[in-house]
């Protein structure tokens, strides 16, 4: 028998509610057995036409994907389900860079709009998020605001810094590491009491204090984007449009981090 993924009982009794209820058009087929084979492929890395028949049509899998990632379906599944968590004390900010396959090429208003740029690692997207102390990308309840976001991997891991944290609820503590050592970040964290645990790059010429003890954990943060990369369709970027491959982090987070 095939290695099929299917959302557990215990994942699905909290995802259900929060799926779209009373849409126009004919009843939806089975939703838990639509979104296992959407994670499946998400999973595998396969192609949609790959799709193992024991979760339906293929045509229906990648329709249901596509369609409520344009809509922000998953994404807002993912803030309401996140938002739900408690306030967390101490958060993460950092990024990643994954490669961009040709078939990511091509998107509507250019590459540089779908957040696919060309670095010294070839055509890449960067993934900015703020994770919690337990690798858990955070979200906004009221607002369903993500705590996420993609750019081209040619831009720099600080532009992300603040639009992230101001759609955030307040924190005590923000770790980071020195690519995010800008006065203006400082500024901005010291004005809300919340304390930075951001090392100085070795050109600085004032030399901030530095929690050592709270640095440690930022691998949290790092741990989180390798959880992520387990999907090969995380690890490397096939969608053209960034917001279906925005949503498919989203989806993955939801199910990863939150229902688990």
């Amino acid at each position: 028998m095939r290695d099929l993924f299917w959302l557990s009982d215990e994942a699905w009794a909290v995802l259900e509610p929060h799926l779209p209820k009373n849409q126009p058009g004919k009843p939806r087929v089975d939703d838990r057995r639509v979104i296992s084979g959407i994670l499946h492929i998400l999973k595998t890395g396969g192609r949609w036409r790959d799709v193992p028949p024991e979760y339906g049509p293929t045509k229906t899998i990648y329709n249901r994907y596509t369609r409520w990632a344009r809509r922000g379906v998953w994404q807002r599944i993912f803030a309401k389900v996140a938002a739900a968590g408690a306030v967390p004390h101490e958060l993460c900010l950092d990024s990643t860079h994954v490669k961009a396959h040709r078939s990511a090429s091509g998107g509507k208003l250019g590459e540089f709009s779908q957040a696919v740029g060309v670095s010294r690692g070839g055509r890449t997207t960067k993934i900015h998020c703020l994770a919690d102390a337990r690798g858990r990308i955070v979200a906004l309840a009221l607002a369903l605001a993500l705590a996420l976001a993609l750019t081209p991997g040619n831009i720099a891991d600080i532009t992300m810094a603040l639009p992230l944290l101001e759609s955030m609820r307040p924190t005590e503590r923000l770790i980071a590491d020195k690519a995010y050592d800008a006065d203006r970040l400082r500024k901005w964290l010291i004005d809300r009491q919340i304390e930075p645990v951001i090392p100085g790059r070795a050109a600085r010429d004032v030399v901030y204090p530095l929690n050592r003890r709270a640095y440690r954990r930022r691998n949290v943060i790092e741990r989180m984007f390798g959880r992520l990369k387990n999907w090969k369709r995380i690890a490397t970027r096939y969608d053209r449009l960034a917001i279906k491959y925005l949503a498919a982090i989203a989806l993955i987070a939801t199910v990863t981090q939150w229902l688990g």
